[in-house]
C-alpha cells in the first residue's frame, strides 16, 4: 500500500514538474511571439505606430481597436533608452515589457504625468552610472530600472471619437524614442 502511494505521489510530482517546465519555457520557444514581431518591423530606438486593426483582418497582436498604439523597442546594451513627447489630455498609458512580454512598469496620464511623457529606461549597470552622475539627463525625467537589456514600450491612447483617429496617430508619430546619445 505504501509503495503504491509513493509511486502515485512520485508520478504526480514528476508530471507537475514537466508541466510547469513546459509552461514556463513556452514563451522562449515560440517563434512568433510579440518580441519577434516587433523585431521584424523596427530597429531598437525606432518608434513604430501600429495600424488600426480592420474588422476583416486577423488581429495577431490582439489589440483593442478603439486604442491607438505606438511601440518602441530598446536594446539597453547600446545605451539607456529615452522616450518623450506630448500626448493628448485624454487617457493614455505606457507599459514597459521585457522580451517575454512580462510587464515591468506601467503608468498613465492620471499618475501625475498629465500630457507630458518623459521616461528613461536603464539596466542595473546604467542605473549605477546614473547614480554616480556619469550619464547626463534632463531634469524631470522618470527613471525606470529594468532587469534585462531587451525591452519594449507600448504607448496606448484612448481615441474619444473615430474622426480623431488620424490626429492621435500623428501625435504618436511625433514622440521621440531613442537611445541616450542618439538624435533625440
Amino acid at each position: 500500500m505504501i509503495k503504491t502511494t509513493l509511486w502515485i505521489f512520485g508520478g504526480i510530482l514528476l508530471g507537475l514538474i514537466i508541466h510547469l517546465t513546459l509552461i514556463l519555457s513556452l514563451p522562449q520557444i515560440v517563434p512568433n511571439n510579440v518580441w519577434s514581431i516587433f523585431a521584424k518591423i523596427g530597429a531598437p530606438g525606432e518608434l513604430i505606430t501600429i495600424a488600426k486593426p480592420k474588422q476583416q483582418e486577423a488581429n495577431i497582436l490582439r489589440l483593442d481597436p478603439e486604442l491607438a498604439y505606438a511601440v518602441c523597442r530598446f536594446d539597453l546594451s547600446i545605451g539607456p533608452g529615452i522616450i518623450n513627447g506630448k500626448l493628448p489630455n485624454d487617457f493614455w498609458s505606457v507599459g514597459v515589457f521585457d522580451k517575454n512580454g512580462v510587464a515591468i512598469y506601467s503608468t498613465t496620464n492620471r499618475s501625475g504625468g498629465g500630457s507630458s511623457l518623459d521616461i528613461g529606461i536603464f539596466n542595473p549597470a546604467q542605473t549605477r552610472l546614473l547614480a554616480e552622475q556619469k550619464i547626463e539627463l534632463e531634469s524631470g525625467i522618470l527613471i525606470v530600472k529594468v532587469p534585462r537589456d531587451e525591452v519594449f514600450i507600448v504607448i496606448r491612447l484612448a481615441v474619444p471619437h473615430p474622426a480623431m483617429w488620424q490626429r492621435y496617430k500623428e501625435t504618436l508619430e511625433k514622440l521621440h524614442c531613442s537611445h541616450v546619445g542618439q538624435n533625440q
